[in-house]
């Protein structure tokens, strides 16, 4: 083939590194998105996002590590038992969370730099088959509509029909950073979880609050309370339940400064229905379109692992492309199979969170306990939130958790074990 041409369909990060790679690597590609890069400053919050380390190092590789300077480093951990459980983590490289709304049109105004071909359009079902003819492979990197439809759900990755928590995530000012820059992740057992994330945004540092409710539970009034029909009143009832489910993070706040960060449209609530979907798809012209990012598979936020698997099966996806002359059935099963033990993995070791923390099994508090006692399981533990197969390789039956602390502890305390 002397000339590959890709289409690509979204603009969120797995549509962008996979174009920025193409683009590094000689391929001409096609991004096709409905907003331009002018008009993200002036929207909703469109999530609270994570960068691990390794996530950086590819936006390294891609020239677009625009943010060197904003990492964390480690997680803290707080355990709202009767008698609270603290403890940290340390990262063996930093990680890092970026406003998406400065992010991706920072990368879409790179990629135009370079010479991409950005189209500003609103894309129809009805419009794919005339698209693809105009390219050897189409790619589809949002789930938005009818979008989603196109790849059949797959049920023995996708055991959920409805969102496992309530969310209200959103961006606050007025929440003093810890003495390391770090995400906290508290647990409320029978009442939700919390990840606050420090991360930049348009006047600079701010604290994500990902808050995951249980449903039914006390927590889920969050969800379901509106900041815009009384800003005070929102604050009040989130600040209450700071103080009696998350104190760690209440006793940091500066209650007159505590809002939102940027205004009332820092603010998202609802839900996500964890879903992973068939790989590719035959079109009726016989082209392939092949499935990246949410519409391929979406988890819960509480670990944070969504973009980063997404920029990963883009690299994963790129190679292929990059080596390949011919996207057939044998193209896809080499995708599948070079991205689906960190796809799978994410989404494995994402449900079993859901599950188990809500539950409050006894080996994943026993888990808890034992890596809250020893440095290096928690520093390991934390490390590999950049590796989710390898959590779901501790993770996958009670035998394996069990093993998994044992054969990490250092010798002197293995042999006191």
């Amino acid at each position: 083939m002397a000339s590959k041409r890709i289409g690509i369909i979204g603009a969120g990060t797995a549509g962008l590194h996979l174009a920025l790679y193409l683009q590094k690597h000689g391929v001409k590609t096609t991004i096709f998105t409905d907003r331009p890069s002018s008009e993200y400053r002036g929207m909703r919050l469109l999530n609270t996002v994570a960068h691990h380390a390794v996530t950086v190092r590819r936006e390294t590789e891609l020239g677009v590590n625009f943010w060197p300077a904003e990492g964390y480093f480690g997680h803290y951990y707080y355990v709202g038992t009767p008698e609270p459980v603290k403890f940290f983590g340390a990262l063996e490289e930093p990680s890092r969370a970026v406003d998406y709304r400065i992010y991706q049109p920072k990368l879409m105004d790179e990629y135009a730099r370079r010479g991409g071909d950005l189209r500003i359009t609103e894309i129809r079902h009805g419009d794919i088959a005339d698209i693809s003819n105009n390219y050897d492979l189409l790619v589809v990197c949002t789930g938005k509509g009818p979008f989603g439809q196109m790849f059949q759900h797959q049920p023995a990755h996708s055991p959920f029909t409805q969102p496992q928590r309530a969310l209200c995530v959103g961006l606050f000012k007025g929440i003093r950073e810890p003495e390391t820059r770090a995400v906290t992740m508290y647990f409320s057992p029978g009442a939700g979880e919390m990840i606050e994330i420090p991360t930049l945004s348009f006047n600079g540092m701010v604290s994500a609050l990902v808050i995951e409710n249980h449903i039914g539970g006390d927590l889920e009034i969050l969800a379901k309370t509106k900041y815009d029909d009384n800003p005070r009143a929102f604050l009040d009832l989130l600040l209450a339940k700071l103080r009696k489910h998350y104190p760690t993070c209440a006793e940091r706040i500066d209650e007159k400064e505590f809002d939102l960060a940027n205004g009332p449209l820092d603010i998202l609530q609802g839900g996500v229905t964890p879903t992973v979907r068939n790989s590719h798809v035959r079109l009726d012209n016989g082209k392939l379109a092949v499935a990246l990012g949410d519409v391929h598979a979406v988890v819960d936020p509480v670990l944070g692992q969504g973009a980063n698997m997404a920029s990963y099966a883009a690299f994963r996806l790129a190679e292929e492309i990059v080596k390949n002359d011919v996207f057939d059935e044998r193209f896809v099963e080499h995708v599948d199979l070079a991205r689906q033990d960190r796809v799978l993995g994410a989404t494995r070791w994402t449900n079993f969170m859901l599950q188990h923390l809500q539950a409050g099994t006894p080996a994943l508090l026993d888990f808890i306990g034992t890596i809250s006692r020893n440095q290096a399981l928690a520093d390991l533990f934390t490390t590999n939130f950049n590796y989710p197969e390898r959590q779901w390789d501790c993770f996958a039956s009670v035998a394996r958790i069990k093993a998994w602390c044992e054969s990490n502890l250092p010798g002197d305390a293995s042999q006191a074990a």
